[in-house]
């Protein structure tokens, strides 16, 4: 698989790890605001610098916000997604909170030390069938998908992420176009981890088309 858009092959060690804070606020987003369907964002936070060392995605679950929030760290983010409460963080790849269940350890995520990055997280609820615009991201995008099927078409090809299966990470400034695929409603919780100076997406900045290597919406 090309290094510009990759598939989590192995899991990291993880154990209890204290490391320097980049700067992340720690927000509890209510649920009621982001039950609609299609691509919400939960949230949008500055990150301020970034250690040397490689940055992962955590993602653990709480059985409260006051349980989350009291387990996070500058670089966490606590909100609520799919019924449940998540602590998202940034952090290298053995850390650990204390308390809740640890769901997934995504990365690691192609960054430049000295670059200024915003975090949008988002949850994504799509019908079969439904494909995005082509955009790209100044940053890393990781997807972890929670039920359902979705196709993501770049120039260097297809990668599919499932429930139960591998999460999808895919590079910054690569063009690509997702798709619902399968026969259930995909849900995915996603990170884009996109230059500050720009938003979460922006149009892509070459001529590439997609082949429809998804299929094609209704087809």
């Amino acid at each position: 698989m090309n290094r510009r858009m990759r598939s989590k092959l192995e899991s990291p060690l993880v154990r209890a790890l204290s490391w320097v804070a980049v700067g992340f606020a720690v927000a509890a987003i209510p649920s009621e605001a982001t039950d609609g369907p299609g691509a919400n964002t939960l949230a949008s936070v500055p990150v301020n610098g970034l250690p040397p060392a490689p940055i992962y995605w955590h993602l653990d679950t709480y059985r409260t916000r006051a349980e989350a929030g009291a387990a996070a760290g500058p670089q966490s983010t606590v909100v609520e997604a799919f019924a449940k409460v998540w602590l998202f963080t940034l952090a290298e790849a053995d850390w650990r909170p204390a308390g809740g269940f640890r769901v997934a350890t995504i990365g690691p995520l192609r960054v430049r030390p000295e670059g200024r990055y915003a975090a949008s997280y988002m949850q994504a609820a799509t019908s079969p069938g439904f494909q995005t615009d082509v955009h790209q991201h100044g940053g890393p995008e990781a997807l972890f998908t929670l039920s359902g099927e979705v196709c993501v078409e770049t120039p260097d090809g297809v990668v599919i992420g499932r429930a139960g299966g591998e999460p999808l990470l895919i590079d910054g400034d690569v063009p690509m176009q997702l798709t619902s695929v399968g026969g259930e409603v995909r849900r995915s919780l996603v990170l884009i981890l996109h230059d500050a100076a720009q938003p979460w997406k922006v149009p892509t900045a070459g001529l590439w088309v997609p082949k429809g290597l998804c299929g094609r919406p209704g087809g």
